[in-house]
């Protein structure tokens, strides 16, 4: 019974990553095809060639994002994104989504953006408990106006940071928190390792394979 069940959990661990994997990567696939319905029906391609060809709904977008791209990348393009968006601010329901919508795209997006380009260390939910958090900019504004500035055992200030705490295993969903500098652990780890190591709930350590406290536990089970 052992042996079945080290074969069990080996075979999860190869199945599972793979299965998932092709999952997400068939529904994007999926998602994406449903773009070339906005062509005529004369030119999609299911008409054309007379069958269903997966993928080219993600060769379609990639060009429209690319032909966009390049078109708001020129002068002309230019002043008409500026036209649409002076457009889109006219409208009073419309206006306050896409402005949250693309200030937040502008962050992330963004060469210029600082939002997830650090990885922290801060004590949450309480003094004494810590997890990983993302250093997205600093508060400003009529905010920064109400947290009192303090300064360092050095004298120097101590300014307050904007950091996103995500959850585990999903770090779509997380809390907005502002900390001071002082109380930030500025973290060498990429912003992609401590991801992986936020989605593993620990498991996959930066730097090594595994978590060596995770190795210890397991091999005195087996043994």
């Amino acid at each position: 019974m052992a042996s079945v069940r080290k074969w069990l959990l080996a075979g999860l661990l190869v199945l599972v990553p793979l299965i998932i994997t092709l999952w997400v990567l068939e529904w994007v696939v999926s998602t994406l095809d449903q773009t070339l319905r906005i062509l005529p029906a004369a030119w999609q391609p299911d008409q054309l060639f007379g069958f269903h060809i997966p993928g080219l709904g993600v060769i379609f977008a990639l060009v429209v994002v690319l032909s966009i791209g390049a078109l708001a990348s020129n002068i002309i393009g230019n002043q008409l994104v500026n036209w649409w968006h002076a457009l889109l601010h006219r409208i009073p329901v419309v206006r306050s989504i896409y402005s949250g919508v693309k200030q937040i795209s502008d962050t992330l997006f963004s060469e210029k953006g600082n939002a997830f380009r650090k990885a922290v260390l801060v004590q949450w939910p309480h003094t004494g408990m810590w997890t990983i958090g993302f250093q997205t900019g600093a508060p400003g504004g009529e905010v920064l106006q109400h947290l009192h500035a303090q300064t360092t055992d050095e004298g120097l200030p101590d300014a307050f940071l904007s950091v996103f705490v995500p959850t585990t295993p999903n770090p779509t969903g997380g809390y907005f928190v502002m900390v001071r500098q002082s109380d930030c652990v500025e973290l060498q780890m990429s912003v992609d390792e401590a991801l992986t190591y936020i989605v593993s709930m620990g498991v996959i350590v930066p730097g090594g394979p595994k978590n060596p406290a995770l190795k210890t536990a397991e091999a005195s089970a087996h043994h």
